[in-house]
């Protein structure tokens, strides 16, 4: 039987059994990590309690990461926290997290379930700024490059992240700004765009029908960030005879499970 290749960076022995692949007393810091991972954080005993571990077990964890200031106690109430270190650690993905590279995997995995172009976008200066596309195989489809820039007000992508702006935000943008028609479908007013934007909250998902161009659909979610802000918004758009009304909700179900998926991956809550 042939041997199974490994991924670089990792021994010849790794294709082993996982449980032989792991060290226990790794794995147990690690989950101490994990249950500390709260803003009240937790006293010895509960962490115990949590991890099925005894106090003098749970005790030793504590001190080594400790004295590496992964974990920080506070002598008043005697409760274990999350320490500076393992924020410095936490910082360096953030640092390296790209909300495009992050986003390309879902995409692509997006395109291959619904058969339709995924995008993702920004907001920039009043405008959706299309960032990166999958293209579905099909010869009818939408078609934003990189660099393509559209209204907020007549885009899947732009309702999914003006659903998550307060009213101020929103009164700043739009209350005196005259909205430019593409389509009979386009919105036409402010008092249109907040009662879609409230459907688009209770939804989890936007809904562009052919506002921006004839013909063409969009459903869109917004993505967020560890500090759970809109950074960009990912959407699938195709052909109304291929995103036929009855098949609406189900799409945008997988949209909005898709951008919580990126949202993980950049740390939101």
């Amino acid at each position: 039987m042939p041997q199974k290749p490994r991924r670089r960076g990792r021994p010849k022995a790794f294709n082993g059994p996982q449980t032989q692949n792991t060290i226990q007393a790794l794995d147990r810091a690690l989950d101490v990590l994990d249950a500390l991972a709260t803003p009240e954080g937790k006293t010895l005993s509960e962490l115990a309690g949590q991890l099925g571990q005894s106090a003098a077990t749970m005790h030793r964890v504590l001190a080594t990461l400790e004295r590496r200031e992964f974990v920080e106690i506070s002598p008043d109430r005697q409760v274990w926290h999350i320490g500076p270190e393992a924020y410095r650690l936490g910082a360096a993905f953030l640092r390296r997290s790209n909300v495009v590279e992050r986003s390309r995997p879902i995409m692509r995995e997006l395109m291959l379930e619904t058969g339709e172009t995924s995008n993702l976008g920004i907001e920039k200066d009043g405008n959706v700024l299309f960032i990166s596309q999958v293209e579905t195989h099909e010869s009818i489809r939408a078609f934003f490059p990189p660099g393509t820039l559209s209204p907020l007000h007549a885009s899947g992508i732009g309702k999914a992240l003006l659903s998550t702006y307060d009213e101020d935000r929103l009164s700043a943008l739009f209350r005196k700004k005259e909205f430019e028609r593409f389509t009979e479908n386009t919105v036409r007013s402010f008092e249109q765009l907040r009662e879609e934007l409230q459907k688009t909250r209770e939804r989890g998902y936007s809904f562009d029908d052919e506002e921006r161009t004839k013909g063409m659909r969009c459903v869109a979610a917004p993505i967020l960030n560890v500090h759970g802000e809109a950074v960009a918004g990912i959407s699938v758009s195709g052909p109304i005879h291929r995103l036929p009304d009855a098949d609406i909700h189900q799409l945008g179900e997988r949209v909005r499970s898709a951008a919580r998926m990126v949202s993980r991956r950049l740390g939101a809550p």
